[in-house]
């Protein structure tokens, strides 16, 4: 036998505001497809040419707090320790908040680093873009730089391939620091 439900009526109470998500929807992009990478893993392509400054993509996902981020990046590092997936997906937003592009929506997230790139990471009203750098040929991979600091230089190599390429991921106004690092620990092998 089912059990009814009492029909008492309820006086109507004033709904709650819907709380607002801390990530945006599904982040897509007729410029662009993701594929294999030559550099590390997977990669993002330009499905068709894209001109010189054009916003290519969002860099979507969860906005935290700090400390949340430094709690995830501890539990990242643990993780790459134990030789699982360890990427990086925290992009720095504010000095209030981060964003945790591991959202499986977020294509953004496997735009590879390197040391020559052709985009570059704009924060534009409290969003992310990735925006082309230079003309983008049909078929390029896209990349942009990391802009890692020098302090954990090699927790992080590289594997761009490009001419300069430091040899680890940096960024582009710490490589000389890096490059004489290296220098010094080559010549002290001597």
């Amino acid at each position: 036998m089912k059990r009814s439900a009492s029909r008492s009526p309820v006086p109507a109470q004033p709904r709650a505001p819907r709380p607002v998500p801390s990530f945006r929807p599904a982040a897509r992009s007729h410029w662009i497809r993701a594929g294999d990478s030559g550099i590390h893993g997977r990669g993002v392509y330009a499905q068709v040419p894209i001109p010189d400054g054009t916003r290519v993509i969002e860099y979507v996902g969860e906005k935290i707090t700090k400390a949340e981020a430094e709690r995830r990046e501890a539990q990242r590092l643990i993780a790459e320790r134990e030789g699982r997936d360890a990427c990086v997906t925290i992009f720095i937003l504010n000095q209030r908040h981060d964003l945790d592009g591991r959202s499986p929506r977020n294509t953004a997230r496997f735009i590879n680093h390197s040391c020559a790139p052709n985009c570059r990471a704009d924060t534009i009203r409290g969003r992310i873009w990735i925006v082309a750098r230079r003309d983008i040929a049909e078929g390029e991979e896209l990349t942009f730089d990391y802009g890692y600091g020098f302090k954990h230089w090699a927790r992080h190599p590289c594997r761009c391939g490009a001419s300069r390429c430091a040899g680890y991921i940096v960024g582009a106004a710490q490589r000389w620091r890096l490059r004489r690092k290296l220098r010094g620990q080559r010549r002290a092998k001597l």
